[in-house]
């Protein structure tokens, strides 16, 4: 009998674990799909070779369409692998939870300053948006063990650095450092703090996990 028990137990577990991957390889499709897309953007000349070839506006419907595509592959994967079941790698201590809460709220500011309105802040990340995402990727990475999530946030923080790098070399420096702080400074603190709070409390209803009192996803 309780070899049976067990028999049964290691089957309905090699049941979950392929669902679950079947789901993360449609995720790890749409990020490949995703970031592949946007990394395209990186090669200089390729890109200049493919406007040239097809034109602007189709060049960024194009990019757009795959772009699209990939995000909604990756939402639909993510979200089939959170359902059928997570696939545990390392159990997080549970302080990482309330440094990635934490670390979200840089993240909401930084993604508040890519207004193109000069500021200190935006200064001081030169540029924004891939500052938001790699601290975005950080953070959930710390809260997340399983599987599916370190795919997913780690091809993000990857990808991240990777652009940041890429940008630099090709001269593009970001937002001017100022000498003082702006209007534009005290919006990108406001939106972002506001953007933050409502992400507290809609975060169990768009991502189905909730912040407060349960780990990050």
């Amino acid at each position: 009998m309780p070899e049976a028990l067990a028999a049964g137990a290691c089957y309905r577990c090699g049941l979950h674990y392929q669902a679950s991957g079947a789901s993360m390889l449609v995720m790890v499709l749409g990020i490949v799909v995703f970031l592949g897309a946007h990394t395209l953007t990186t090669f200089r000349e390729t890109r200049e070779d493919l406007i040239g070839r097809f034109g602007e506006a189709p060049y960024k419907i194009i990019h757009s369409v795959v772009s699209l595509i990939g995000f909604a592959l990756i939402v639909w994967g993510f979200s089939r692998y959170r359902a059928e079941g997570l696939i545990p790698v390392w159990t997080p201590p549970g302080w990482t939870r309330h440094l990635t809460m934490t670390l979200m709220w840089f993240a909401f500011v930084a993604l508040a300053c890519v207004n193109p309105a000069p500021g200190k802040i935006r200064g001081w990340l030169r540029h924004p948006m891939l500052v938001a995402i790699k601290i975005w990727a950080l953070a959930h990475l710390l809260a997340n063990g399983d599987l599916g999530g370190m795919l997913l946030f780690g091809s993000f923080l990857a990808w991240a650095v990777f652009d940041r790098v890429a940008v630099k070399r090709r001269g593009d420096f970001g937002a001017p450092r100022l000498a003082s702080f702006t209007r534009a400074d005290a919006i990108a603190l406001i939106v972002g703090t506001a953007a933050y709070v409502a992400m507290i409390l809609l975060h169990p209803v768009l991502i189905g996990v909730p912040v407060i009192g349960a780990p990050v996803g």
